[in-house]
């Protein structure tokens, strides 16, 4: 329900800013240089950039579908996904490249997870139940983790890509969001506001172990964690915000932790939110990640 509320917020708070606006910007952090490089602008509203295992394009959402941005050709090509045309910002690759994971609001109770072919075709079902919203897969290729509504409680769940029983992980009161596996295949990091806050949580992929990572004033949401497995990058609001959204066009910062916890570098701040960073976007060779920026400005 906590979502759910949060995403007609989001909703009217859209509606609120049509006079305005927005343009949106991929960008690219470099951190051996700590330099931000915006890669693709449009006058438009897009979010949530995966960065292709093989490195050569970037996967976001507009208007309910998704687009590829070749990134040596500099050039953005719609992808095919026949009747899911409601894709929300959760979606990914597939570890081997060939598969695309989408989330669909295609049902009176909302979003549900398919996967499709990597250059586009019709979807597959994976989660009859909705709402689901996708995160994670597994370094095999064999798991995904997810974001879930069951029971009027959000949870993480995992289920094989081919279908079948869901498994739940959590069942703390509140949301738990943003399930990410570690490369190495024992972790899934994700938040949690249990505390009181958003914090950035992690535990064993059978649901053991859960332990908090993160312990300040901010809101932190969505951990991704690098390829190579060491560092953690998410997202902290630092405007005031209920612990339980994540909302759009807002003053957030990008900070990076060690997998294991302890001090928190901050990275950099900028206006976004909702969008920035919702999904795994390291590169390949985890020395950059994409995100998204956003401006608005009046007519």
């Amino acid at each position: 329900m906590i979502r759910y509320v949060c995403l007609i917020i989001s909703s009217l708070f859209l509606m609120d800013i049509q006079a305005q606006k927005v343009t949106s910007r991929l960008e690219i952090y470099d951190l051996e240089t700590a330099k931000r490089t915006v890669v693709y602008e449009a006058p438009t509203h897009f979010e949530a950039p995966n960065w292709s295992p093989d490195g050569s394009y970037l996967l976001f959402n507009q208007g309910g579908e998704l687009f590829k941005f070749d990134l040596k050709h500099n050039k953005v090509q719609k992808l095919d996904t026949d009747f899911a045309t409601a894709c929300n910002n959760d979606h990914g690759i597939s570890p081997d490249g060939q598969q695309i994971v989408l989330s669909n609001n295609d049902q009176p109770e909302g979003s549900r997870i398919y996967l499709v072919d990597a250059n586009g075709g019709t979807p597959t079902l994976v989660t009859p139940t909705g709402p689901s919203y996708w995160h994670g897969w597994s370094p095999d290729g064999k798991m995904l983790a997810y974001c879930a509504n069951r029971n009027d409680n959000y949870d993480i769940y995992t289920i094989s890509t081919a279908g079948g029983t869901e498994k739940r992980l959590t069942s703390s009161a509140g949301l738990d969001d943003g399930p990410e596996y570690s490369p190495d295949g024992r972790w899934i990091y994700f938040n949690s506001v249990r505390t009181g806050r958003m914090q950035i949580w992690r535990m064993k992929t059978d649901g053991s172990n859960q332990e908090q990572l993160t312990f300040d004033s901010y809101n932190d949401w969505f951990p991704h964690i690098s390829p190579d497995g060491q560092q953690v990058v998410f997202i902290s609001y630092i405007d005031e915000v209920d612990p339980g959204s994540h909302p759009a066009w807002k003053n957030v910062m990008l900070r990076m932790i060690s997998p294991t916890g302890g001090p928190i570098t901050k990275l950099f701040e900028l206006f976004g939110g909702q969008g920035t960073i919702n999904v795994p976007s390291w590169s390949p060779d985890s020395k950059r990640f994409a995100f998204v920026s956003y401006e608005l400005t009046s007519d």
